[in-house]
C-alpha cells in the first residue's frame, strides 16, 4: 500500500474552478464514505477550503486510485472529470509528506504562515476519525504535519505581521477606504472561523470603526460572536435584513459558504452611498453583476491574492527557514516510517524461525527421550544458534535497506519466500 494526495488549489487553478469544486463541510462525510467504498482506497481524509480541495489517502494501485478519487470528486461537485483533470496536483509516497507538511506550515497559502490552515487540517482529520476513514498511517502523518506547522510558526518569522487570511482581507479593505475607514459603518456577513477573524481584525485596527454589524443565517451564532467580541461598537442584525444592512454600510465583508450569491445587482441598485464589498466566499457570495452599479466596488479573493503576491519578498528569508524545518521534519518522519517498516518484517521473520524451531523440537521430543535434560537443552541451544545465524544476514539487510527501492523488493521477496 502507498500514500497519495490529489487535489486542486489556488496555485494551479482559477478562482472560477475553485468555486465549482469547493464542497461544504456538511457533505464531507458522504465523500469520505464514497472514497472508502472504492476498491483501491483503504484510508482517506478529505478537506475543502476556499482555496483548496484535496484528498489524502492510503491506496493500492496508483492509477486505479487516481481514477476512483477523481470520479468521486466529479460526482461530489457535479462536474465532469475532464473539466478539472488537468488541474489536479498529485503527490505520491514521500511527496505526500513534503506536500502536507508544507501546507500545514503555511508555505502553500495565499498568506504565507497563515493560521487558519492548521484548524482546517485538524478538523479534516477529526471528521475522518469520526467516520473511521483515517487509520494509523493517515492519523500519524497529519499529526506530524500539524506539529511541523506549529514549529514553523514558533521558530521562524513567517507568521510576523499579517498572519491570517482574515487579517489580509481587512488590511486590503481599509487600504481601499483610505481616510474614510475611521468613520465607516461596517457589516460582516457570516459567523464562522473566517468571519470571526475578520471581526477581531476590524476591532483591533487603528482605524476607529464606528459601528460593526454582524449578519448571519443562524442568528444565535451571530449573537455568540458579538458576545465574544465584547465591544460596544458591535451589534447583530437578523439575516432577513441583509439587503438593507449592506445598502446602508460603507464596507461589507462577506465570509460565508453559500451555493449561490446572496446579493446581486437587483438587491443593491437602490444604494446611494459609496459601498465597498469584500467577497471572501468560494463560491462567490456576491454576484459579479453588481460591478455595473455606480458607487459599488466589489473585490474578491483573486484581488486579495494579487495584492499579497506583491509583498511576498518581505518573507522570503522566513520562508527559506520554514522550508529547512519542513525538510528536516519530513526526513525524520520518513526515517521513523522506515524503522517501523523494517521492525515489522524482521519481527515476523524471527517469529517464523522461532516457530519452526519449536515445532521441530516438539516433533522430535520422543527421539530425545534417552538424553538427560541438560543434553536436551544443549541440543535446543545449538538448533536456535544455527537458525539465528542463518537469519542474521537477512534481518541486517532488511533493516539497512528499509525505505529504499531495494528495501521494498527485499521486503516483498522475504514475504514471498517465507509465506509471511
Amino acid at each position: 500500500m502507498a500514500l497519495i494526495s490529489l487535489g486542486i488549489d489556488h496555485q494551479n487553478a482559477s478562482l472560477d474552478l475553485l468555486e465549482r469544486v469547493t464542497v461544504p463541510e456538511h457533505e464531507w462525510s458522504k465523500i469520505l464514505r464514497t472514497l472508502m467504498s472504492q476498491r483501491n482506497v483503504h484510508e482517506a481524509v478529505f478537506v475543502s477550503t476556499c482555496l483548496r480541495t484535496e484528498v489524502v489517502a492510503v491506496i493500492d494501485r496508483f492509477h486505479g486510485a487516481i481514477d476512483e478519487i477523481t470520479e468521486t470528486l466529479a460526482d461530489a461537485t457535479n462536474l465532469g472529470a475532464d473539466e478539472f483533470k488537468d488541474k489536479l496536483t498529485v503527490h505520491f509516497d514521500r511527496g505526500v509528506a513534503t506536500h502536507l507538511f508544507s501546507v500545514a506550515s503555511g508555505l502553500k497559502s495565499v498568506v504565507p504562515g497563515e493560521f487558519e490552515i492548521l484548524g482546517q487540517l485538524r478538523r479534516a482529520l477529526e471528521l475522518a476519525q469520526e467516520e473511521h476513514t483515517a487509520g494509523p498511517e493517515l492519523t500519524e502523518i497529519f499529526h506530524r504535519a500539524l506539529a511541523t506547522g506549529r514549529r514553523v510558526r514558533a521558530e521562524t518569522s513567517i507568521a510576523r505581521g499579517t498572519t491570517s487570511f482574515a487579517q489580509a482581507a481587512v488590511a486590503m479593505a481599509l487600504e481601499e477606504l483610505g481616510d474614510e475607514a475611521g468613520d465607516a459603518r461596517v457589516v460582516v456577513v457570516g459567523a464562522g472561523q473566517l468571519a470571526t477573524g475578520v471581526v477581531k481584525s476590524l476591532l483591533s485596527t487603528s482605524a476607529p470603526i464606528v459601528n460593526l454589524t454582524i449578519v448571519n443565517r443562524t442568528h444565535e451564532r451571530a449573537i455568540a460572536l458579538a458576545n465574544d467580541a465584547n465591544d460596544a461598537r458591535v451589534d447583530v442584525a437578523d439575516f432577513s435584513t441583509l439587503h438593507s444592512q449592506v445598502r446602508g454600510a460603507r464596507l461589507a465583508i462577506v465570509a460565508v459558504e453559500t451555493p449561490s450569491p446572496l446579493l446581486s445587482l437587483v438587491d443593491l441598485d437602490r444604494s446611494t452611498a459609496p459601498l465597498l464589498i469584500v467577497d471572501l466566499g468560494v463560491p462567490r457570495a456576491i454576484a459579479s453583476d453588481v460591478d455595473a452599479l455606480t458607487g459599488v466596488r466589489r473585490v474578491d479573493i483573486s484581488d486579495l491574492r494579487e495584492r499579497i503576491e506583491r509583498v511576498l519578498d518581505e518573507r522570503h528569508e522566513a520562508a527559506d527557514a520554514a522550508i529547512e524545518i519542513v525538510v528536516a521534519d519530513v526526513e525524520k518522519y520518513l526515517d521513523d516510517q522506515r524503522a517501523r517498516g523494517a521492525a515489522a518484517i524482521v519481527s515476523e521473520l524471527r517469529e517464523y524461525f522461532d516457530e519452526i524451531v519449536a515445532t521441530e523440537l516438539a516433533r522430535r521430543e520422543n527421539e530425545l527421550g534417552e538424553l538427560s535434560e541438560e543434553q536436551r537443552e544443549r541440543i535446543r541451544s545449538l538448533v536456535r544458534s544455527v537458525v539465528a545465524k542463518i537469519a542474521h544476514r537477512p534481518t541486517v539487510l532488511l533493516k539497512e535497506a528499509a525505505g529504499t527501492d531495494q528495501g521494498i523488493r527485499l521486503n516483498e521477496a522475504t514475504r514471498a519466500l517465507f509465506d509471511l
